[in-house]
């Protein structure tokens, strides 16, 4: 051997036993840890593997599932069965299991659509290997039902919020301003009730539903006094307009009974009565309306600008979004963190009042100065409770007595404190479902929940957990979890949506409403207690307490 091949070998063997030792000091401790974050070569080498790992048949792969109702909820209730645990029920990760594996469990929501449907079945099927992805040995339907869900996850808020310097510094436009680049979004907005809830007549002249010419003792006004007409679905009440004040007109039409009644708020009712005279024509809807009712509305003009709940009600003002349309010069509530996106709601669909009023001499029951991205509880206060009190806007246990009170419910639910958003089940850009909702009967409460699933529940189908037939009435989830005990209008209830099953026994002890007795009105509250302690798998501490 001579001596520079000698000295080389040396150097080799230097190199290895200091890159061992380094590796040993330095690398090995903690290697095995699933704590640290993959570094970025690590990511993009596994990544460029992952997608060439699929043969090119197998990416070409369509579903073979049209986007059903029945195989939407199939699908969710596998994603929850067998995903949920890692992925959450929304497919952000967000999960004990998700943000502490190595490799992280992926953002579903920004992943799936870079996925053929063919790719995302063979990852389902085969899993990946050297991660937490295993092999699921399920029927193939099955699987395209939970790629078909995939392309349907709930949406749900992001956990934080940033708003730049450029939204809080734009001014408000219209929402005519957003119809050029969102034209599909922005025709199905205008069929929205939400676009539609003020409407002046002499501009839509079937704005208003009952015949005027027909004689009522409650009706003491023409059309010819009717400045706007508030309302369709419930209930329609009409403003006249005085100088630059509107004022509620004394007479309101009951769209489900198809009948005139009174409209005076009573004594006994809003706690801003007192603040106003009796008469109609000293309260405003400014004060008491009209923040809700508009986007951006001046309280020293008494104008907004626009009426109704526009694009920017929700997204903020969008003068800088229009001139250069990029994400970050505008508000996305799906991108702010889950109580300032459900407080885009909230702020209206709520009672309460302001925490400094009066402001300007003048009692308002709205948000005043509240703008998307502030934070609302330092503009508005819901109302206060205390409990086992009846009063005219809370049951006893807290459930909301009157309608315009789903904020006020929502905030004591477990989906609120979970993370869920209204605009999870609700898309404020409207559609074909009856109160804008995502999907209809349980197939909506089926994209998160499913039998025996992280989230129940717990049960092996639902017709088990309700002791009902399954197209029943009594296997409808609101009919159990959102009972229609909210008044709007005389006998005319709305949803509760505390989300809470309410047990016979709260009726007993509070006066409460319960949902069997809701549906079975011809059966006593001690009947519903007795069919219930004959369902073995409730808990009898919870049906009683």
């Amino acid at each position: 051997m001579t001596r520079r091949l000698a000295v080389a070998l040396a150097v080799v063997v230097a190199l290895i036993v200091g890159a061992g030792g380094y590796f040993y000091q330095f690398v090995l401790p903690g290697f095995s840890s699933a704590r640290a974050n993959p570094p970025a070569v690590e990511v993009a080498l596994a990544t460029w593997m992952l997608r060439h790992s699929v043969p090119a048949e197998d990416a070409k792969r369509a579903n073979p599932l049209a986007p059903d109702e029945a195989d939407m909820a199939a699908g969710a209730s596998l994603f929850q069965a067998k995903c949920a645990t890692c992925h959450g029920f929304d497919g952000r990760g967000h999960t004990m299991i998700g943000e502490n594996v190595y490799p992280r469990v992926p953002a579903l929501r920004e992943l799936a659509p870079t996925l053929t449907d063919g790719q995302a079945f063979t990852y389902i099927r085969d899993g990946i290997r050297n991660t937490a992805m295993p092999a699921w040995s399920l029927p193939e339907q099955q699987i395209w039902q939970i790629v078909l869900f995939l392309r349907h996850l709930p949406k749900t808020a992001a956990p934080a919020s940033e708003i730049s310097a450029s939204v809080a510094d734009a001014h408000f436009v219209g929402s005519a301003a957003c119809q050029s680049c969102h034209k599909e979004v922005y025709a199905r907005w205008r069929e929205t009730r939400m676009a539609n809830v003020v409407r002046d007549p002499r501009v839509h002249p079937d704005a208003i539903i009952p015949d005027f010419s027909k004689p009522d003792p409650v009706l003491t006004f023409t059309t010819n006094d009717v400045a706007f007409v508030y309302g369709s679905r419930w209930k329609q009440r009409y403003f006249t307009k005085r100088g630059d004040d509107y004022f509620p007109l004394p007479a309101q039409w009951d769209v489900t009974n198809k009948r005139w009644l009174p409209y005076h708020v009573p004594d006994n009712a809003d706690w801003w009565v007192p603040f106003y005279p009796k008469d109609n024509m000293q309260r405003p809807t400014g004060p008491l309306c009209d923040g809700c009712h508009s986007v951006n509305y001046d309280i020293k003009t008494k104008t907004p600008t626009e009426w109704n709940v526009g694009c920017e009600a929700c997204h903020g003002a969008g003068s800088a979004h229009a001139a250069h349309p990029v994400k970050a010069n505008i508000i996305n509530p799906a991108r702010l963190d889950h109580v300032a996106a459900s407080d885009t709601c909230i702020r209206c669909h709520s009672q309460g009042r302001p925490p400094n009023n009066p402001i300007d001499g003048k009692y308002y029951d709205w948000p005043v100065g509240f703008q998307q991205g502030a934070r609302l509880a330092d503009f508005w206060r819901l109302e206060e409770h205390s409990p086992g009190e009846l009063t005219f806007t809370h049951f006893p246990d807290g459930t909301a007595h009157k309608n315009r009170m789903q904020g006020n419910d929502f905030v004591q639910s477990l989906m609120y404190r979970r993370g869920v958003t209204c605009f999870t089940c609700h898309d404020p850009h409207g559609g074909g479902n009856v109160a804008m909702l995502r999907a209809t009967g349980n197939a909506l409460c089926l994209t998160c929940h499913g039998p025996n699933a992280q989230t129940g529940p717990f049960a092996a189908s639902i017709e088990a957990h309700t002791h009902h037939k399954p197209d029943s009435k009594g296997s409808e989830c609101v009919a159990c979890h959102m009972p229609k005990i909210e008044e709007t209008l005389g006998d005319v209830k709305v949803h509760a949506h505390t989300f809470r099953f309410i047990p016979p026994s709260e009726t007993e002890k509070l006066g409460v409403p319960n949902p069997c007795n809701v549906c079975h009105a011809d059966k006593s509250v001690a009947w519903a207690k007795q069919s219930l302690s004959t369902w073995r798998e409730r808990s009898p501490w919870r049906m009683e307490n």
